[in-house]
């Protein structure tokens, strides 16, 4: 899957109060989805998801466009319920570079 099907992923699937974990660089960004902001052609914003971080030693919001990353992107975990300890409805897209190809693996 290209990294763009996976943007689509996020704008179709991801909803605000659902728990989201992205993995990208060398980056872990856990937390709870305040919402999705759309592209804008005007500013050249990407689709934008605000997160409420719960990690152990920063629990910030924070604004991050997936555009601008989307070839960094290692993982995401997605549980739509908001129930971190939901793993039944856990759906998790990994993706990697191997000879230019970009897979990605869903797990449900």
């Amino acid at each position: 899957m290209e990294p763009d099907e996976i943007i689509e992923y996020v704008r179709e699937n991801v909803k605000k109060d659902d728990i989201f974990e992205l993995a990208y660089n060398r980056i872990f960004a856990p937390g709870v989805v305040l919402g999705l902001t759309e592209e804008d052609e005007e500013t050249g914003e990407g689709l934008r998801i605000g997160l409420q971080l719960t990690g152990k030693v920063l629990s910030d919001t924070v604004e991050i466009d997936l555009h601008k990353l989307k070839d960094e992107i290692v993982e995401i975990r997605h549980i739509p319920t908001g129930d971190p300890d939901d793993e039944e409805n856990l759906v998790v897209i990994e993706a990697y570079d191997d000879d230019d190809i970009v897979k990605v693996e869903y797990d449900m």
